[in-house]
Parts: structure tokens; C-alpha cells; sequence
């Protein structure tokens, strides 16, 4: 399979390094190929941020890590602000101008702590990521991996605002092994580092121009319609079923009609097909752990596999 897919070296890569995690290693899989932005909920020590700079070193990628602060600079995360005095016929004159460098010359960035950094900064780093341009200046960011702490308050933290959240088109939750019970991967992880070195090094797995090409594919993958209808029936059933309003979810247009049919095609390349199937529905779950209540989330799998049991019932009758 990896020589008929070379992106899943990718995730050949970070299994190499990583046990376990396979939700924060599909959504990195789904962020790079789609090039839409991930949002990352979890304890310290998950992961988050040795998955990123796996997928960044393996495929060559110009990566950028900053850990946001109450007090961060927007300056911190665009590069130095250089100010020069010229003199004039008229005075002197007080210049800046900006030595690009952070999230403006990356490829990945990861964005730590996002939730702490300050209003304004995060308001213009936001629009920043939105727009891929700084003044009107394409950059050449391809995903953005923002995480947070649990909104717990022992972590004294607070979550995005929702319209904020909803820029980072993939949500998930990473509880880490230990929360998650996996008592067999942690006596994975032991086995792994009792055997290797912490400093090994990444071999590149994936060309840039690779998942260039992967990107290219995308809007040439056809959806069939069987397909199509299972995502018009799945907000159907959240709305209809399970009362999801503009009170207690953000099932938006732009979210669910528009970008998940570029998720869902990702979801395919993965999978090494050509043209999506509804098992590709399954990548809804990376688009709604924070867009939908958390015990709507947690039936999730019920509620896809229902439309494919649907599905395959009209098919035969």
C-alpha cells in the first residue's frame, strides 16, 4: 500500500515515533493534504506538538512552533519590526517595516496555547491564517495546528470564542493515552523508547511537490451522490433528530456544504481511491468535536453507520 500511496509514509513516519494518537495523526493527514487549519484540544504531554514537527521534518516543510502568552506580540509571530529614522526636507521621519519570519515564511505552523494569547494579536493572527496573505501579500502556509489546553479549570484557561473556533475547519480532542485507558499502548510506548533514541532523526518520507500534487487532486475527485445525500442527510439528522440549533452548535453553512466536501475527498486519498465512498463520511468526526455537544459526539459513529447501513439497504431493495 505505501508504494501505491506515498502519503500514507507519512503516517508510516509517525508510527514509527508515536504510539498511538490516531486521531491527532489522521486530522494532521487530513490538515496537510486539504491545507485547511486544525484545532487541537488536550493535556500537556500528548504528543500535539512531536506529531507536528514529524509530519514537517518527513515532508520538508519550513515549520514554525510559538507557545502564545497573555502578553503575546503580534510581532512575535510575523517577524521583527525594524524601525528606521530617515531625515527630510520636512524633519525626520520615524520608518518600521516588518523582517518577515514566524507564521509568514512556514509552511506548518503550531500555534500552542492559542487560547491565552491576547484579543488584538490573536484577531489579526486569525485573520492572518483566514486569508493565507499578509497586506494583500500571499504566504505560503499550508496548515495551521493550533492547541489548547482542556478548559478545565485547573489549566486556568478559557476556550475561543466559537466564530473564532470555527476558523480551524479540523476539531479534535487528544485525552493522551493515560486518559484514554489505553493501558496497551502505554506498554507500547515503553517497549519503543526503552529500545531508541530520543534524538533520532526524521528521514524525508514525502516530497513537497508530492503533496502538492495531492492537493491538485482534490477538486478533480468526484463525489457520487449516494455520497452527496449521506452529508445532507447527516445535518439533516443532527438538526432534525437530535435538535442541534444556533443555541447549542455551529453547523454552518460554509463549514458542513463547502468544506467538508474538500475533508471528505482527503479522507478518500488516504484511503487510496479515486472517488469517495461513504466510508469518507467518517471524516466528519474531525469536523465536529466542538461544533456539536459532546454526547451527540460521542454517537457519532452510530449515527454514520446508520446512513451506510441506509445506503446499502436502498441500494439492494
Amino acid at each position: 500500500m505505501d508504494n501505491e500511496n506515498p502519503i500514507l509514509k507519512l503516517k508510516n513516519e509517525m508510527d514509527k515515533h508515536v504510539v498511538g494518537h490516531d486521531q491527532v495523526k489522521m486530522a494532521l493527514l487530513l490538515g496537510i493534504i486539504s491545507r485547511e487549519h486544525i484545532y487541537i484540544e488536550g493535556p500537556p504531554g500528548t504528543a500535539k506538538t512531536m506529531l507536528s514537527e514529524i509530519i514537517s521534518s518527513a515532508a520538508q516543510l519550513n515549520f514554525f512552533f510559538y507557545q502564545l502568552h497573555r502578553d503575546t506580540r503580534l510581532s512575535e509571530l510575523i517577524g521583527d519590526l525594524v524601525i528606521s529614522k530617515e531625515k527630510s526636507d520636512e524633519g525626520e521621519i520615524i520608518k518600521q517595516k516588518i523582517v518577515k519570519g514566524g507564521i509568514l515564511k512556514s509552511e506548518i505552523c503550531l500555534l500552542d496555547d492559542i487560547s491565552r494569547a491576547p484579543g488584538e494579536s490573536l484577531n489579526v493572527l486569525l485573520r492572518i491564517l483566514n486569508e493565507r496573505k499578509f497586506f494583500n501579500e500571499p504566504i505560503p502556509l499550508m496548515t495551521a495546528i493550533a492547541t489548547s489546553n482542556p478548559t478545565a479549570d485547573e489549566y486556568y484557561n478559557e476556550p475561543l470564542d466559537p466564530a473564532n473556533l470555527d476558523r480551524f475547519v479540523l476539531q479534535i480532542k487528544s485525552l493522551g493515552i493515560s486518559y484514554g485507558k489505553g493501558w496497551d499502548d502505554a506498554r507500547k510506548v515503553i517497549e519503543l523508547y526503552s529500545n531508541k533514541s530520543f534524538n533520532e532523526d526524521i528521514p524525508v518520507s514525502v516530497s513537497k511537490e508530492i503533496l502538492d500534487e495531492s492537493y491538485n487532486k482534490l477538486d478533480k475527485m468526484e463525489i457520487p451522490s449516494e455520497v452527496q445525500e449521506g452529508l445532507a442527510n447527516f445535518v439533516t439528522i443532527l438538526v432534525e433528530d437530535y435538535g442541534l440549533n444556533e443555541t447549542n452548535s455551529l453547523i454552518s453553512d460554509r463549514t458542513f456544504f463547502v468544506k467538508s466536501l474538500k475533508i471528505i475527498r482527503a479522507h478518500a486519498l488516504i484511503s487510496g481511491r479515486d472517488t469517495c465512498t461513504m466510508e469518507d463520511l467518517q471524516a466528519l468526526k474531525y469536523m465536529t468535536a466542538f461544533r456539536i455537544p459532546e454526547d451527540i459526539y460521542d454517537q457519532l459513529d452510530n449515527i454514520l453507520q446508520n446512513l451506510d447501513r441506509k445506503k446499502k439497504i436502498q441500494m439492494t431493495s
